[in-house]
């Protein structure tokens, strides 16, 4: 059955017919994602570290290089997320999560209604202790969301293969950090106003220790919030709502030095008035290259295009509505 349907959307000219849909879970790294990991000097095997944003509708893959750093191997388009920029609080909101996650070889799921798919683990420490509620967030194929981060099912292939092989190679658990954008003086200046500013400059800190340092941040939670990085007297913080102990190290000065340089150019940008505005989502959103072809072919080309099955598009009229189209 599965080889007729491969023939079927082979005939068909889906840009998912590379995919063997019986042996999906064991399907090797693709030669030429292989090959770009040799350019950057790179092992199939050295641990990984995913990076998602939700207003670019983009994930990026990091892998350790010999030099032991991390260094991007590929950014893939996400064909859709749902809800609004924000982190996730409660079931049924739809909200795609915010935070930071670790993913082990027992969320990888090879048997996704999805084509393939892990689960990120939400509500992590934090989220849990704060009473938020929901499970089973996933990353996985389709271009269908109702709290997940959906790649295509090509997508999430080449992702779960590059996965598979750094955990097998001995990394415990590769990090996901879920970002509402990317974390620039522009983008935070743009959102300024939102209710969830407080929580993003938080968040913000362990983009910035990734973007400097290019190694993955500690993560700890205490006084509701996150913290990185620190060592604290007695020990990590056992309670995430409790007060934060005293730390016995402060931040790194380079770091600090990027977050205070970012936010003297946001109130610069604010004082100018050359802050942009933030917009609205009506329900989540879709990656230009992915809303092109919806706009142009409809739903049912992007479905085809998209998933081995033919997942339906979620919500496409709301996906059309995100306002960061290509014409903007």
């Amino acid at each position: 059955m599965g080889v007729v349907v491969l023939l079927a959307l082979l005939a068909s000219g889906c840009v998912s017919t590379v995919l063997d849909v019986d042996n999906k879970a064991s399907q090797p790294i693709p030669a030429a994602l292989l090959a770009e990991m040799s350019r950057k000097s790179m092992s199939p095997s050295a641990p990984i570290l995913v990076r998602i944003f939700k207003q670019e509708s983009e994930l990026e893959i990091w892998k350790r290089d010999r030099s032991g750093q991390f260094a991007l191997l590929k950014t893939y388009p996400m064909c859709r997320w749902s809800g609004k920029l924000g982190p996730k609080t409660r079931e049924g909101d739809r909200q795609a999560p915010e935070g930071f996650y670790h993913v082990n070889a027992g969320m990888l799921n090879p048997n996704s209604q999805y084509y393939l798919s892990f689960n990120l683990g939400y509500p992590n420490r934090l989220e849990a202790a704060l009473g938020y509620t929901g499970e089973a967030l996933m990353v996985h194929g389709a271009c269908s969301s109702s709290g997940c981060f959906a790649l295509t099912d090509e997508g999430v292939a080449e992702i779960y293969a590059v996965a598979r092989e750094a955990l097998r190679g001995g990394q415990p658990a590769f990090q996901v950090q879920a970002f509402p954008f990317r974390m620039t003086a522009q983008n935070m200046a743009k959102h300024r106003d939102d209710p969830n500013f407080s929580f993003w400059t938080d968040l913000k800190r362990g983009y910035d220790i990734f973007e400097v340092t290019r190694r993955q941040p500690r993560v700890s939670h205490c006084g509701r919030r996150y913290v990185f990085d620190m060592e604290f007297q007695g020990g990590e913080p056992r309670d995430p709502l409790a007060a934060c102990p005293p730390a016995v190290k402060g931040d790194d000065p380079v770091v600090a030095r990027r977050t205070e340089a970012d936010l003297l150019a946001m109130q610069s940008m604010v004082e100018n008035g050359t802050a942009l505005s933030a917009h609205a989502y009506v329900d989540g959103g879709m990656h230009p290259s992915f809303r092109s072809l919806l706009e142009r072919s409809g739903e049912q080309t992007l479905a085809k295009r998209t998933s081995l099955s033919s997942v339906p598009i979620s919500r496409p009229s709301a996906a059309l509505a995100d306002p960061h189209s290509p014409r903007e």
